[in-house]
């Protein structure tokens, strides 16, 4: 599997935001550090419940009541009239179906800033006990009025300005921009795309010029925007068969085509024939959607290709939307997992240590997105059953057969909240395998071995009940206790294979980030698409993309 680029490219600050105008220049010429009244945007009363991103809006004397109760500096305050004027007074951070995917990001940025960079001056415990306590619920309803809610929105909007004076120097990301961070108004595809890909800065400067992943997924706009003004591609149709090389077909003259539009395919040839240069194509195609590259054409591939030009470019505007949020590059070590790619990736700065395939939540179970440290590795660990799987999968099994506790190695410890608490004993059939790693977080969420093996051998991999499941558990724990002299390898074999558990604390924990990319350009210039599969972008198409029935 290819390594995301970012994770070579992790620079300062965030990404450019989606418009810009020599308005911005000024601003970032002035050098101002909150602005005085000029440089602030008129309010955008175009806006409405029916365009807007978010379905909330705020009254303007609330926030100007938490200004004066919370005595907000005046190079914020100004800053935050400027960025609720933009968004015509709408919420930010929530919705009333709960927190906005930006809330969750701006929070995982936020939260490594203060714990990485020890800036204490942005802690925040009452913010993060509220945040932590938010993300973690599920079936959120928020009401506008909610006074609980507003001070939460507005105390992010605080805390997001204060992160973006501090972090944001050279005039790279214009006060315009920032204030785009949060998409506010439902817009064009097409028009959004000209607008990210011609506007320019009087100063010459761009994010894609200190961030080379956002600068490679917007050459990849570019060429599919040109693509999408010329009339996009035809959807193949035809043989519904696997097609392999040496067969001939009508269906391979739309595939040949089709793939060199996107440059997958060189030349013009257009005959029926499945040759050695169409079954190249199709491998870089296979590759290109995350498939295992055996040249063989299928129902799968063929639906991917078909996806229209249209849909590919909300796409590559949500991720390099979501490529704002992530902060600067690591000094250490760092373990990323991409969840649609069903990889996770370990850097040292920006050199690739290793990538290992994984296994990640079913829909229903979603493995969500967080930021954490890893800092435990318990050897033949238990496995203490959560509630919910206790309450929907144990008992009624139980229920059916009388002998199934002893059957699967568990036991009962205890009563939570009306339910047994269950745990499997360590051991070969135990669920976590022979080792799991932990880095605490609100969602009970870790890394773990498992006696399902097959299922990494598959492209798609989303089977678990949330936690994350490491294709080379051993390498993980080889690798995260490579330092400490009391942890040789043979030792660690020797405990996952034990039976009775054993932690092991870390020295150095290791950062963790748990993200959603869904297109991305990779070390080897590819461009990559894979599967919305817990629904995220099409949450996000409704609310930032007009036209998009």
């Amino acid at each position: 599997m290819k390594k995301i680029c970012f994770l070579l490219a992790f620079l300062t600050g965030m990404l450019s935001a989606c418009t810009n105008t020599k308005e911005d220049d000024k601003d970032d010429t002035n050098n101002d550090q909150g602005g005085n009244t000029k440089n602030m945007s008129k309010r955008d009363v175009s806006i409405n419940s029916q365009n807007a991103y978010s379905d909330l809006f705020l009254d303007s004397t609330t926030m100007e009541g938490f200004i004066t109760q919370h005595h907000v500096a005046d190079s914020v305050s100004r800053r935050m009239r400027s960025f609720y004027n933009t968004r015509n007074y709408q919420y930010a951070w929530f919705s009333t179906d709960g927190l906005t995917e930006q809330a969750r990001e701006f929070w995982n940025v936020h939260d490594y800033y203060t714990t990485y960079e020890k800036d204490t001056s942005l802690t925040d415990k009452a913010l993060a006990k509220r945040m932590n306590s938010l993300i973690a619920e599920e079936g959120l309803s928020v009401g506008a009025s909610d006074k609980s809610y507003q001070n939460t929105e507005l105390t992010l909007t605080q805390h997001f300005i204060e992160y973006t004076l501090k972090n944001f120097q050279g005039g790279y990301v214009k006060r315009k921009e920032m204030e785009r961070f949060v998409p506010f108004k439902k817009q064009d595809v097409l028009t959004l795309a000209d607008s990210i890909i011609n506007k320019k800065h009087k100063d010459n400067k761009y994010f894609e010029q200190v961030n080379e992943s956002y600068g490679n997924l917007k050459d990849e706009l570019k060429r599919y925007y040109q693509i999408a003004k010329q009339g996009g591609w035809q959807a193949i149709t035809g043989d519904k068969k696997s097609l392999k090389k040496g067969v001939t077909s009508p269906a391979i003259v739309a595939i040949k085509r089709r793939l060199q539009l996107t440059g997958e395919m060189p030349g013009k040839d257009t005959t029926q024939v499945f040759n050695d240069t169409l079954e190249a194509a199709v491998k870089a195609a296979q590759v290109k959607f995350g498939y295992k590259p055996d040249g063989v054409i299928t129902s799968t591939l063929i639906k991917d290709l078909n996806v229209p030009v249209i849909n590919r470019l909300r796409q590559i505007i949500i991720n390099m939307d979501r490529m704002r949020w992530m902060p600067k590059e690591p000094k250490g070590n760092l373990i990323l997992v991409n969840i649609p790619e069903f990889v996770l990736h370990v850097t040292d700065g920006k050199n690739k240590i290793f990538d290992m395939n994984v296994v990640v939540g079913k829909e229903g179970h979603n493995t969500v997105m967080f930021t954490g440290d890893l800092n435990q590795v318990v050897f033949s660990p238990y496995w203490n059953v959560p509630p919910s799987i206790v309450k929907k999968e144990i008992l009624p099994k139980m229920e059916s057969n009388p002998g199934y506790l002893e059957s699967q190695n568990m036991e009962i410890t205890g009563n939570e909240e009306g339910l047994p608490a269950i745990r499997q004993r360590p051991g070969a059939t135990n669920s976590l395998g022979k080792v799991k790693f932990l880095f605490p977080n609100s969602f009970n969420i870790y890394f773990h071995d498992t006696n399902a093996k097959s299922l990494f051998s598959q492209d798609k991999r989303a089977y678990s009940h949330g936690c994350i499941r490491l294709a080379e558990p051993e390498k993980m724990a080889d690798f995260l206790l490579q330092n400490d002299p009391n942890w040789p390898p043979e030792k660690i074999r020797q405990a996952m294979d034990s039976g009775h558990e054993q932690n092991v604390r870390l020295k150095n924990p290791v950062p963790v980030f748990i993200s959603y990319y869904t297109a991305w350009v990779d070390t080897q210039g590819q461009l990559n698409f894979r599967d919305d599969i817990y629904g995220h972008d099409s949450s996000l198409v409704v609310k930032m993309f007009s036209g998009n029935k």
